[in-house]
């Protein structure tokens, strides 16, 4: 797990995680020991592996020193380069098969930004810049739901433009294989949400339904791939419509998120499908607001540890 920002939450999940999962499940932080909570119960180690060795008791911690200390609730631009490093860090550490996967803690896109130049929208494109891959898809999953939106960190008077019918084939290939790969699934069904009201309602609010959407899914129909669509986006998120899929492609970032979040606000887990290893993020932000209050819920990034590990196992099964 990489510590994320530090002046987040991150640090503080990372131990309550360790605590209500022991050794049950052995994870290894990397980051600054110094910005743990005060007290926290640490044991340095020199590998991943040797995160099996720790007590219960103590948060195994592969050691990254940062310049400057941890002030929860204010991100220092100083700790900036060291964030972006110790992801780096991580994937070398998957890539290499010191790990089976990463599970990313939260991060502070403006501090990276100021700090260090960082030029990506999120984890999600620097991690597909860091391993060489062209695209990646970025899926938000809970025991109830999993989604994708087509198009992820852009503002809503974009999506137009940036929706593609040669993107959003790619979107629906990499969701099916990697509902393949990394979730079991032998024959996946996806459904497919418009973009308009109603799915146009009959070119009525839009034609993007008819002009765009329907003919991508017709010719991968044609392949074999089950799906669903054009539907309209407000009708498909009810339990007895989530019942007929296994995932939804979303048509934008709010369309997707806001009924997973709605659905399961605490165990919802980033995934990032494409990359040629596991990785998982809890599905929130680095929540400055309570940084250091000790009352930030470990609950997503519980889930995406468990869903990182049956992701891996799957993987090294195959």
């Amino acid at each position: 797990m990489t510590c994320g920002e530090p002046a987040g939450i991150g640090p503080e999940i990372a131990v309550a995680a360790r605590a209500n999962l022991g050794d049950a499940l052995p994870f290894v932080w990397l980051g600054d020991p110094a910005h743990l909570p005060p007290g926290t119960a640490w044991r340095a180690v020199d590998s991943p592996a040797a995160a099996r060795t720790v007590p219960p008791s103590d948060l195994p911690v592969l050691r990254h020193d940062f310049p400057a200390p941890a002030v929860p609730g204010r991100p220092d631009a100083a700790n900036a380069a060291a964030t972006v490093a110790v992801i780096a860090r991580a994937m070398a550490l998957v890539q290499d098969g010191h790990a089976g996967a990463v599970v990313t803690g939260p991060i502070h896109k403006q501090a990276l930004q100021e700090g260090a130049g960082f030029a990506f929208p999120g984890h999600t494109e620097f991690l597909a810049d860091l391993a060489g891959v062209d695209r990646v898809v970025m899926m938000l999953a809970a025991p109830a739901l999993r989604v994708v939106p087509v198009t992820i960190h852009i503002p809503l008077s974009q999506v137009g433009a940036a929706l593609t019918p040669e993107l959003l084939e790619a979107t629906l290939r990499l969701t099916r294989d990697g509902l393949i790969r990394d979730f079991g699934i032998a024959r996946p069904r996806i459904a497919v949400a418009g973009l308009n009201p109603h799915a146009g309602e009959g070119g009525h609010m839009g034609t993007e339904e008819a002009t765009l959407i329907a003919p991508v899914l017709e010719r991968l129909r044609a392949e074999g791939m089950d799906l669903a669509g054009p539907l309209p986006a407000d009708t498909m998120f009810h339990p007895a419509a989530r019942a007929r899929y296994d995932a939804a492609v979303c048509m934008y970032h709010d369309q997707a998120l806001i009924p997973i979040k709605t659905v399961d606000f605490d165990g919802g887990v980033n995934v990032t499908l494409g990359l040629p290893f596991v990785r998982t993020s809890p599905d929130h932000g680095t929540a400055l607001d309570i940084a250091g209050r000790g009352i930030a819920r470990p609950d997503s990034l519980i889930a995406a540890l468990r869903l990182a590990v049956e992701m891996g196992a799957r993987r090294a099964g195959a």
